[in-house]
């Protein structure tokens, strides 16, 4: 199975509906990132896609935007290719418009859950949640209830939305370690063959002895001046019945960074 992985497109972002001030704006500029990393999905060269939470930049948003941020991936769907959507922080674990998402090949993780996609002869189980405050607390329980009972597959996925200890964002590459946010290395279970993540803006694969990679694609634009100086894209995943055999980062055209972190915007764990 081939998958293509995205996150953190935060449509909507620089982008009001009635403008109070003239200035150029950046709005326009998330979507052309979004077409461009389903770009692989359009020519056929993916099999399914994830996008691992804040497809939107805020839980409250008018129905023509969700609308307008769903429609690429409803004209996925459309093609018989099965997309994954997991609601993050920015939507506060809710999809907005909910119905504007009913489609028979777009899975939204409104709750804990399990979906198996088959392709190429293999069956991948994600089991994945929407975002959750204080997770460490909780990520044990949220992951029995998105596994418990669910179908099995060749091959598991962990899907999540979250920051995972040992992540680093930012210019002086802060590292996540522990608090209420964060989840534990130690907590991630095993049998899975990759942990995919969204949340933390920075590309970035985490590595440990016992516990499976976490990979974040990261953002598909930059978002603050803090991010100026990384590469924005999208990751593309091989799965066999053996696991995950490779993967590979796959970057977007570059726009011109933002000038300053303007009030509001996402910080690099949006």
């Amino acid at each position: 199975m081939r998958l293509l992985f995205l996150s953190d497109t935060h449509l909507g972002h620089d982008l009001p509906a009635r403008p109070r001030t003239s200035r150029p704006r950046r709005g326009a500029e998330f979507f052309e990132s979004f077409e461009a990393a389903l770009a692989p999905a359009r020519a056929g060269e993916v099999d399914a896609v994830l996008h691992a939470g804040d497809l939107l930049y805020r839980s409250r948003v008018p129905a023509w935007l969700s609308d307008a941020a769903l429609a690429p991936l409803r004209a996925v769907a459309d093609a018989g290719i099965p997309v994954l959507l997991l609601p993050g922080n920015h939507e506060r674990g809710q999809l907005p418009h909910p119905l504007l998402a009913c489609h028979r090949n777009l899975h939204v993780f409104d709750r804990p859950r399990t979906v198996v996609l088959e392709a190429g002869g293999v069956r991948v189980a994600f089991a994945g949640f929407p975002y959750a405050r204080e997770v460490r607390g909780r990520f044990a329980a949220l992951l029995d209830a998105a596994t418990a009972g669910a179908p099995s597959g060749d091959v598991r996925v962990l899907c999540l939305h979250h920051c995972v200890e040992g992540a680093t964002v930012g210019p002086t590459d802060f590292t996540f370690r522990d608090g209420p946010d964060v989840i534990p290395r130690s907590a991630l279970p095993t049998g899975f063959a990759a942990v995919l993540c969204g949340h933390v803006h920075r590309h970035q694969v985490l590595r440990a002895d016992g516990v499976p990679p976490v990979i974040y694609a990261g953002s598909t634009e930059r978002t603050s001046s803090a991010e100026a100086g990384e590469t924005k894209g999208i990751v593309l995943l091989w799965f066999s019945e053996a696991g995950l055999e490779r993967y590979r980062f796959r970057p977007l055209p570059l726009h011109a960074p933002p000038p300053r972190f303007r009030r509001g915007a996402p910080s690099p764990c949006g």
